[in-house]
């Protein structure tokens, strides 16, 4: 994996442009990575994620835990690992233990054994030796050790302790998994304590420090956050990491979907966000529907009434949009705009018809 900043924000400012490259793979950031359901997007297949705008449709966050119940660990590993199983060798794979859907930290029931995370078939307390034989077999990109994630109202003590089991937790899963000849994320994680989170980001980055036993961080995963912090809480947080961090590593951060949130995480330095945002609109009946450049430009294809949506999004499900045959972006090139009108993608909508999904999440 090699990670290069190209461009830096003048006045001061933290916000980057980098360019990684893995597996022959390369990609612009800041970019996003689309939130996946073992592997693969919600409600879209290979042949159509093959199809979708680069970067992001490179980049796909695996999410572990959700592979414990099958298939076996063996099976994915017999078949080379989880590019050959989906199906998709040129892509990027990152792995990460929880997801901000299915998969939620509870801090509560974690313990120095493992992570516990709430899923769609309960409570589930994930033991390091075994998360790291799901990531040895999966063969991802990149990943993430176990954390322990605390929400923002955590005393100051079990801050300290998320800490500390972290920093052993990732030190044990590089031991462990030594051998895999893939890049790990080292895990920064301090609840609402910027005194915890700068210790946490200090002493991840010293395992990149050559001549360490473990140096072979090549990037950095900022964990613990959309637990219940306030805006304001989180820049300070996020400023205060990553001004521990290395300025020319690899920087990804859980759980900033919204897109003032990801550019929050742009200011502050940021390279790589983990958003469900595109699947709870999806799920939502939503639309994006603005152009990025909507300040020179005005509002694409009029005014849109509060009762059906906002400025950035249109909600499909309202009946203005009934008998409306208009696309859903005049200028968009992607199947859905081109083949398909508001009033269509309505009617499949309030029918409950899956192609719904599919065609919003395109």
């Amino acid at each position: 994996m090699r990670f290069a900043v190209t461009k830096m924000c003048g006045g001061g400012g933290k916000a980057r442009a980098g360019a990684l490259h893995v597996g022959g793979i390369g990609v612009e950031t800041p970019a996003l990575l689309l939130s996946t359901r073992k592997g693969l997007p919600a409600f879209v297949s290979c042949d159509i994620l093959a199809s979708l705008p680069l970067p992001d449709s490179l980049l796909l966050h695996v999410c572990p835990t959700h592979f414990i119940e099958g298939p076996p660990s063996k099976t994915i590993s017999s078949i080379g690992g989880l590019h050959h199983m989906l199906g998709l060798p040129n892509h990027i794979l990152v792995a990460a233990a929880g997801d901000s859907i299915e998969s939620l930290p509870s801090s509560d029931a974690t313990n120095k054994f493992g992570a516990s995370f709430e899923t769609p078939s309960g409570r589930r307390l994930v033991k390091l030796t075994d998360y790291v034989e799901l990531i040895s077999c999966m063969k991802p990109n990149l990943w993430a050790s176990l954390a322990d994630e605390v929400p923002a109202w955590s005393t100051e003590k079990r801050n300290k302790i998320s800490v500390d089991r972290t920093l052993r937790w990732l030190d044990e899963c590089i031991a462990l998994n030594k051998d895999s000849g893939t890049n790990t994320l080292g895990v920064v994680v301090g609840g609402s304590s910027i005194e915890q989170r700068k210790l946490c980001a200090t002493e991840v980055s010293k395992r990149n420090v050559s001549g360490y036993l473990f140096s072979i961080i090549q990037c950095f995963w900022i964990g613990g956050f959309g637990l219940g912090e306030s805006t304001e809480e989180r820049c300070s947080l996020l400023n205060a990491v990553t001004d521990c961090l290395p300025s020319d590593k690899l920087r990804l951060v859980s759980r900033l979907g919204l897109p003032e949130e990801v550019l929050e995480g742009v200011s502050a330095g940021v390279d790589l966000f983990d958003s469900t945002y595109i699947y709870q609109l999806t799920m939502g009946g939503f639309a994006l529907v603005f152009p990025v450049d909507t300040v020179e430009r005005g509002m694409q294809n009029g005014v849109f009434e509060s009762s059906s949506g906002d400025s950035t999004k249109i909600n499909l499900r309202a009946t203005v949009y009934r008998k409306d045959t208009s696309r859903l972006v005049d200028s968009c090139s992607c199947f859905t705009c081109q083949n398909h009108t508001r009033a269509y993608l309505n009617h499949l909508l309030n029918v409950h018809e899956m192609l719904a999904q599919i065609l919003l999440e395109m």
